[in-house]
């Protein structure tokens, strides 16, 4: 393992550009990381000596929640955490094996953190008893080099891959009983522009609607640096509920759009739809930003009313500018979800996002068309990534400057495995 450096601050950190923020908080992430898990190997070798006839204390615990300032419940799970890290020796000073070696070892090197080591853990006792140790330390293994670059979600879906094979069998799930059918809905505009929605359903219809709400409003997945999904769960369950209602109304059977995406109109002057700066009026009824308009516009989410500086209607959308089902259909066997390196989305999931925009020039074919998942749609409109169609006719994407200096091109491997 190569020595960890603690970065100097800047005197005046916030002179410091972007690139150097981002690589400051790598740096001592990677610094936190590495000193818990040399904490880690302390505490467990306290463990092994026994800290009574150490320190005079009943358990490790409870002496370092003395030296740390900690209370009992915060210091137990940290040296319980070390026990199931590092091997420790028993009364009779047998060797007493780690629960999880190779969890440890990318541990030690900084790459990963007591999140994604609890994640672990808890994955590793779901494992049967009658599992043979080979396969338990290939799975711990598997977790564990999977978790040098995967987040919660990844780490998620190979549980669930990892227990399918070694308990094929599992528990047969119970549905409850549905009662007698209520439901009630009402909406309203408010004055601010908000719109209130209140209601009262059924058991059932409540359960398939908190089901629905619960897929759609898992946090995303840390990405390779560690950035956690940091909406709160009632902001979860409203994006969910955008995501639900985009669904519906792309359905072929659904009465007045046949497929088509395009609700609304929105009137926007050419300047501002093209430097994505200013307003647009919505419907009539309310304003969104140009930058929305613009990133609207990429999946027939609108129907565009384009004005001159008089204020003249220049053009009104045309639906052959817009994705056709056929176009739809071929992304989605193309890019068979989100192209976004990492993103688990399935295509129904997704907006089909112009490349070269087409409010500057650009068409709408498959050469300039990639399917997007709501949050990378948005990304890629206000962040630093990059989209390209690479030689081989598939999407690609070139990471900001702070998260690979060489920005080399990145594709999602995911819905291909």
């Amino acid at each position: 393992m190569s020595e960890t450096v603690l970065p100097e601050l800047p005197q005046e950190l916030w002179r410091a550009g972007k690139l150097e923020l981002a690589h400051g908080v790598q740096q001592f992430l990677q610094v936190m990381r590495v000193a818990s898990a040399g904490l880690g190997r302390y505490l467990a070798e306290i463990e092994s000596r026994g800290a009574k006839d150490l320190y005079g204390y009943g358990s490790t615990a409870a002496w370092f929640a003395d030296v740390a300032r900690l209370s009992r419940g915060e210091a137990g799970p940290i040296v319980k955490r070390a026990i199931a890290l590092n091997p420790t020796r028993a009364v009779d000073g047998t060797e007493v094996p780690a629960v999880a070696p190779a969890t440890a070892a990318v541990a030690a090197e900084g790459m990963i953190g007591e999140h994604r080591i609890e994640q672990i853990l808890e994955i590793l006792k779901k494992i049967p008893a009658d599992t043979t140790v080979e396969d338990r330390e290939s799975a711990e293994k598997i977790l564990a080099d999977l978790a040098r670059e995967a987040g919660p979600r990844q780490l998620a879906d190979a549980e669930a891959k990892m227990l399918a094979w070694l308990d094929p069998d599992g528990n047969e799930p119970k549905d409850p009983e549905p009662k007698e059918p209520r439901r009630e809905v009402t909406i309203e505009r408010r004055r601010d522009g908000f719109w209130k929605l209140t209601g009262l359903l059924d058991d059932e219809t409540g359960a398939r609607t908190a089901a629905a709400l619960e897929a759609y409003a898992k946090p995303r997945p840390a990405d390779e640096f560690g950035q956690a999904d940091l909406r709160m769960k009632c902001e979860r369950q409203g994006d969910a509920w955008a995501e639900l209602l985009d669904l519906a109304i792309a359905c072929p059977d659904q009465p007045g759009t046949s497929g088509y995406r395009t609700l609304v109109h929105v009137t926007i002057g050419l300047d501002e739809l093209k430097s994505g700066i200013g307003k647009a009026c919505l419907d009539f009824v309310g304003t969104m930003t140009a930058r929305e308009a613009r990133m609207a516009a990429c999946d027939c989410l609108m129907l565009p009313v384009v004005l001159n500086a008089a204020g003249e209607p220049l053009d009104v959308g045309r639906l052959r500018r817009f994705v056709t089902p056929g176009q739809r259909r071929a992304l989605n066997i193309r890019d068979q979800g989100c192209a976004f390196p990492g993103c688990h989305r399935r295509p129904k999931n997704c907006h089909a996002h112009h490349i070269h925009h087409w409010a500057d020039g650009g068409p709408t074919d498959l050469r300039n068309l990639v399917l997007l998942c709501s949050f990378h749609h948005r990304l890629i409109h206000h962040g630093d990534w990059q989209v390209r169609m690479a030689p081989d006719g598939l999407p690609e994407f070139i990471p900001p400057q702070y998260l690979d200096p060489l920005r080399r091109s990145r594709r999602n491997t995911l819905h291909r495995a």
